[in-house]
């Protein structure tokens, strides 16, 4: 692919004596292709460019599709704007959206930004215990919800969680649960639920709203103030608020197409929630930063995705491993057309279908956080992997990286191992209830718990978690989110999570336990336990029970993640060996 707009942007190294284990981008101000740099500026922008073409289309229940141009989005986005400022958002005020991929997701985003609010994206596999903490967490004034999801009512769970919501006037609930959350409206029903009114009422509410009102609001958001709020497992058992500027987000959205090598009109579908701050600037700011149409599935489903792909001529996929195999493995893969995708990775499954002849090289050599709004290094699309090696990438503009000591904190010589630290200007303004200056250093880089090195090129190596975060099917999963959980499961005495490298996953949630004695546990006693409790994707692929004496146990009662995962390793593969 084209790699001339990358030409100026390779990292350059500032070091004093070419010792040390630091490596910086080009200023920001040189990278190439940057508009206006607010949710509101950039929604505006693409407006303008591409008015009636297509920005994305939806398959609803019963099989119709539905289309919005660019300017069908913007009017939608300004209808929901509209419906905020009558119930009284202020500047900065979150508002949940918790919702699948779909056009109402694209225009509470953009109209909450609109409005001056701060979008707040909130997981749809979230379980009941997950979303009471997410929504105490965020504080949110107003909640914009799918009613079911699955074989989620979220509409039952708010109600059960505060049942208060269940006999509230829609735009009067004053619960001591949420004491923030006033207004609620829901998506796919006719009929309001007590506070919870429908998306038609929630509308209406905005027309007497004049669109220079929401023009003015539009015009106080700066760059600098909070544009959205992502959650993400970290290091701690809960999952953390991650408040990003509109400037931060912005550049990414009008980065990542270019770093993708996409053309004008691309044409994109992923089912991956946007609730993921990578899905949302690599689908979303790629596609409409170039024109082209987003092809939005709900809900993973291979067989329809493959319909969707064909019927809707998609030339981007973008979808994790694990959804790689339930493609192939699809009743229609051997007959649907795929000749249009382009932009599907030459290593991928999906680029060795009869139909597909893309050469694309994917930016594999690439790293980054929710905390830094995803990519921080990386080599773009195309990169060859004798340029590129092993390597996760150079700085992207303005970005600096240096690799610590994790106990020091001191910079460490180029080519030694130890905690990647990054600064630049997508870092986050920080996480929600936690003081600043306990997760920068005293340089202002962010300390990313992951282990890696720089090498005498400036080169980036990423090695892994630090806190031994799990990778699971381009999820981040916090080990002892679970392990908090599962050691309430009775007959658990010990519980501790793993990752397992596993080809398709990444890597694999086991959960290791020793047991009560004269307990008797199973495998799906203590899953059917954790699934009440975390999302999905969050529940272990597989527990193991050991002994005591198996874990050859500290005094602490820990083992060491290294030796666990190992041991965990060696027993699947016993019990694999035995099946067969």
């Amino acid at each position: 692919m084209e790699k001339r707009d990358f030409a100026p942007m390779q990292a350059h190294r500032f070091l004093e004596d070419g010792s040390l284990s630091r490596s910086h981008g080009i200023p920001l101000s040189e990278e190439p292709g940057l508009g206006d740099l607010t949710l509101p500026g950039f929604l505006r922008d693409v407006t303008r460019r591409f008015g009636d073409s297509e920005a994305l289309v939806q398959t609803h229940s019963d099989g119709t599709l539905e289309r919005w141009s660019y300017t069908e989005l913007w009017e939608h986005s300004l209808a929901v704007a509209k419906s905020l400022v009558a119930c009284g958002l202020g500047k900065g005020e979150r508002v949940g959206v918790l919702m699948t991929n779909r056009a109402e997701l694209l225009a509470a985003v953009f109209g909450t930004a609109l409005a001056g609010g701060v979008a707040t994206l909130l997981s749809t596999f979230s379980t009941a215990a997950e979303l009471e903490y997410l929504l105490a967490n965020a504080g949110c004034s107003v909640l914009l919800l799918e009613r079911e999801v699955l074989k989620k009512d979220f509409s039952r769970i708010l109600c059960e969680l505060d049942p208060g919501i269940l006999t509230a006037q829609p735009g009067a609930l004053a619960s001591n649960r949420f004491p923030f959350l006033r207004q609620l409206a829901m998506l796919d029903s006719d009929t309001p639920i007590g506070a919870i009114e429908t998306w038609k009422v929630f509308l209406s509410r905005g027309e007497g709203i004049a669109g220079e009102q929401v023009h003015a609001r539009a015009a106080t958001v700066s760059p600098a103030d909070p544009g959205v709020l992502f959650y993400s497992s970290g290091s701690t058992s809960k999952p953390k608020g991650i408040l990003s500027a509109h400037r931060g987000v912005s550049i990414q959205l009008w980065r990542m197409p270019r770093l993708q090598g996409l053309e004008q009109g691309v044409r994109s579908w992923t089912a991956n929630g946007f609730f993921w701050s990578g899905n949302f600037v690599m689908v979303v700011g790629s596609t409409l930063a170039r024109g082209g149409s987003l092809v939005l599935q709900r809900t993973f489903a291979p067989q329809a995705a493959l319909e969707l792909m064909a019927s809707e001529r998609v030339s981007f996929l973008f979808a994790w491993p694990h959804q790689w195999a339930q493609l192939t493995d699809a009743p229609n893969w051997e007959t649907v057309d795929l000749s249009r995708l382009v932009y599907i990775d030459i290593d991928s499954p999906i680029a060795r279908h009869p139909t597909v002849t893309s050469q694309w090289v994917q930016p594999h050599h690439c790293y980054g956080n929710t905390e830094t709004f995803t990519l921080s290094t990386a080599y773009p699309a195309g990169t060859s992997r004798q340029e590129a090696g092993d390597s996760h990438g150079l700085p992207l503009p303005g970005n600096s990286v240096k690799i610590v000591d994790p106990l020091s904190g001191q910079i460490l010589p180029v080519g030694e191992r130890g905690e990647i630290a990054t600064r630049g200007p997508t870092l986050m303004l920080g996480y929600i209830g936690v003081p600043l200056d306990e997760t920068l250093d005293n340089e202002g880089y962010f300390r990313t718990g992951d282990g890696g090195y720089i090498d005498s090129e400036g080169r980036l190596f990423w090695e892994g978690r630090l806190n031994d975060i799990i990778k699971t099917g381009g999820a981040n999963v916090s080990p002892l989110e679970i392990d908090e959980v599962i050691r309430n499961c009775p007959g658990v005495k010990i519980t501790q999570t793993v990752g397992v490298p596993h080809d398709m996953l990444g890597e694999l949630v086991v959960t290791c336990i020793v047991a009560h004695q004269g307990d008797l546990l199973d495998e799906e006693t203590v899953r059917n336990y954790a699934r009440e409790k975390l999302a999905s994707y969050k529940v272990p692929r597989r527990v193991l029970f050991f002994s005591a004496a198996d874990l050859q146990l500290t005094g602490s009662a820990k083992v060491k993640t290294a030796d666990l995962r190992e041991l965990a390793a060696r027993t699947l593969q016993d019990l694999a060996d035995k099946k067969t």
